[in-house]
């Protein structure tokens, strides 16, 4: 290889890189257009109650549409999947609880990660096979309620070198207030580590998410291989009664 080629290798290879480390926007501020909306009781594509909506800048939580609840647990999907990927985004709950939601649903949301295809989900189906980066806010009781959770509909996770079958796994977040915009940041090498950041702080890790466990109902069987590693899936936010907006969403794949 002369020295010319080498040059130009070497700068196409430093133009890769710099590609692959650029951070991207998953929403544009204007519209849901690159989303999917899956609620339950509902086919994919019915934004039911105007559920989620693209205003000020921000995506939007809001339950003034719905009347009775009725469990219709719903989740807003990117359009397309990720394998390993730093995201990060910020959040604040707001408004007021909807009173005919579960009560564990008040001041709490989440992104999922890893999740099958909204495509593959019945309209009966509750939750996604996925994994969750769940946000808490403080209930004003003076008890601790850690943010940037793991939560595990249909899967299980590996947490300090042992399979954990656990729903949920606290992480050492402090407690934030209702109001109060929160940075989150979720790191993901595929099946391998996976970390979550709250505030510049790391809060919890752990690895090999992978299919299993219950609290997730009326799925399709095909889709539920419990065992199988998962290295990749969509990204969806959540909404499981509380307002909540949330803005500054970005990925930079790894």
């Amino acid at each position: 290889m002369t020295r010319s080629s080498a040059l130009l290798l070497l700068l196409f290879l430093s133009s890769a890189c710099m590609k692959a480390q650029e951070w991207k926007p998953l929403f544009n501020g204007k519209d849901l257009n690159d989303w999917y909306v899956k609620i339950h009781r509902h086919p994919v594509g019915d934004n039911f109650g105007n559920t989620f909506r693209a205003e000020d800048g921000m995506i939007k939580v809001r339950y003034d549409q719905y009347g009775d609840f009725k469990e219709q647990f719903g989740h807003l999907y990117y359009k397309q999947p990720f394998s390993s990927y730093h995201l990060k985004l910020e959040y604040r709950f707001t408004g007021e609880w909807e009173k005919t939601a579960p009560s564990y649903t008040i001041l709490n949301s989440g992104v999922m990660y890893h999740s099958q295809d909204p495509r593959t989900m019945p309209a009966g189906q509750d939750w996604p096979i996925s994994v969750e980066m769940q946000f808490l806010a403080g209930l004003g009781d003076g008890q601790p309620r850690p943010t940037g959770n793991m939560c595990s509909p249909g899967t299980h996770i590996v947490y300090k070198g042992k399979l954990d079958t656990r729903h949920c796994i606290n992480s050492s977040s402090k407690t934030y207030g209702k109001d109060e915009w929160v940075k989150a940041e979720l790191i993901v090498y595929g099946d391998s580590l996976i970390t979550h950041v709250i505030n510049g702080d790391t809060v919890l890790q752990y690895s090999k998410p992978q299919i299993g466990g219950p609290v997730v109902n009326n799925f399709d069987p095909q889709q539920k291989p419990d065992g199988k590693v998962l290295s990749s899936g969509f990204i969806a936010l959540q909404s499981e009664g509380q307002p909540i907006d949330f803005r500054n969403i970005m990925i930079r794949e790894l």
